[in-house]
């Protein structure tokens, strides 16, 4: 079995084909459990975040799997396999690890550097554990992507290369309406955050720390909104005073799971008018930062109204200076990259190596049974020494040849070991398969529908 990752993120796809093809917790649940019902593939993780979707495959055929992962992407995003295909990429074994553990470091993030990518791996490894579809290779992987960020983010300065999307999209937003940083805009200003899901509390907190004077907080479930309010010092307020609240804030960050507009043109027109006749002395900011967009691009053209969205933000990051950091960051992604690879070919050689411990076991059983059947009057001691000598000798003989074919599986190229092995020995791969289930704790049928 071997690794493929079907996906598409910004740097492939425009924000327009991004916030149609986003995937709801329904949707993701289906797509992982229909990946796994797929003949190709035998576990399976998907990794949706504002600006990225990707499926994680453990497949034993590459085109197989690449056709069978892209139809079912198109099928589950509502975007057509014609459409979508273009804006596709596939990355397969060592590039496949090399992919997500660039993503766990921030390397392929809009924003360089932003952190909050960990937490929605770990959210993308649970979903996949809770649904079965995680086995050996998922669990693995998704688990060291996860020590090698937060490793990248210890050891070097990945974090100064970039901001999350909360912090940048605030800086973009303080640079267009007062021209100067966020932390001499947000102080004082009056807040409204939208939603209280992950991203949402991450700027309610940013806020709060930044020194807002006042902040609102709105979502569709009071309860969630209260709680989140009461973390960060704001103020809880129904969904429906959204339009009331949004003519008195200064600055206002939106980030629902919303399949449509949150924020039309004639809410924001109307707010924008309200703060102009109160003698506002600033613009009214938006930053959208959700996918699909919470607000309408058509705020781009009211009076009075700043819109950083994440196409602004995409567009804005791609121009920003990349720090030496970051090739200190690539530097532990390929050492831990080659780390991991020969740990899993390593891995892929053991059930071989313990089947054929076991056969030497049952061999050396089998003759000392026979040895006590000739000779049935011989004293314990002398079993005892008989029996220790022999075993001795078996494990002397094998230790050698599994040592080193571990090392040699470990190797590029090493994978044909384990089947020379089982060749040269007579190893039945029904019990090589067997050692292998026991192994890991999975069932033959782990994961299928």
């Amino acid at each position: 079995m071997s690794l493929l990752v079907v996906g598409l993120s910004h740097r492939t796809a425009p924000v327009s084909v991004l916030e149609r093809a986003s995937l709801t917790a329904d949707t993701k649940a289906k797509l992982l459990q229909d990946a796994v019902a797929a003949e190709p593939a035998s576990e399976a993780a998907a990794l949706a975040t504002c600006n990225r979707i990707e499926l994680y495959a453990d497949v034993d055929k590459f085109h197989a799997g690449v056709a069978e992962l892209s139809t079912l992407l198109a099928q589950h995003s509502g975007v057509g396999l014609e459409e979508l295909t273009p804006h596709l990429y596939v990355h397969y074994e060592d590039r496949a690890v090399h992919h997500l553990f660039s993503v766990a470091c921030g390397l392929d993030s809009m924003v360089v550097g932003e952190g909050q990518i960990l937490a929605q791996i770990k959210d993308a490894l649970g979903g996949a554990q809770e649904l079965n579809t995680a086995g050996r290779l998922i669990n693995d992987l998704f688990q060291q992507a996860l020590r090698v960020g937060k490793r990248a983010h210890t050891e070097t300065g990945i974090d100064r290369a970039g901001q999350s999307l909360v912090t940048f999209g605030l800086d973009r937003l303080a640079a267009a309406v007062t021209g100067g940083p966020a932390d001499g805009w947000i102080p004082g200003r009056r807040a409204l955050v939208v939603g209280a899901g992950s991203m949402s509390s991450l700027a309610a907190a940013t806020l709060a720390r930044a020194g807002v004077g006042e902040l609102v907080v709105a979502n569709r479930t009071p309860e969630r909104a209260e709680r989140l309010a009461a973390a960060t010092g704001g103020r809880a307020v129904p969904f429906a005073a959204v339009p009331r609240e949004l003519a008195r804030a200064d600055v206002v960050i939106s980030c629902t799971g919303a399949t449509g507009l949150v924020l039309d043109g004639t809410v924001i027109a109307r707010a924008a008018a309200a703060r102009a006749a109160d003698g506002a002395s600033t613009p009214l900011g938006l930053l959208d930062l959700a996918m699909p967009r919470d607000i309408d691009a058509s705020a781009h053209a009211v009076d009075g109204v700043h819109l950083v969205d994440l196409e602004t933000i995409s567009e804005a990051a791609a121009d920003a200076p990349m720090a030496t950091d970051v090739d200190a960051a690539k530097r532990i992604v390929a050492d831990e990259v080659t780390a991991f690879g020969a740990a899993q070919r390593a891995a892929r050689i053991t059930p071989t190596v313990v089947a054929l411990r076991t056969m030497a076991a049952d061999v050396v059983a089998g003759e000392l049974a026979r040895l006590d059947g000739r000779l049935p009057g011989l004293d314990d001691k002398s079993r005892a020494e008989i029996t220790q000598t022999v075993r001795r000798v078996v494990d002397k003989l094998l230790h050698a040849p599994t040592v080193r074919v571990k090392q040699l599986a470990g190797e590029p190229g090493g994978a044909g070991y384990a089947d020379a092995l089982r060749e040269l020995f007579d190893l039945d791969p029904q019990t090589v398969a067997a050692v292998s289930r026991a192994d890991t704790g999975d069932d033959p049928n782990r994961g299928r529908a």
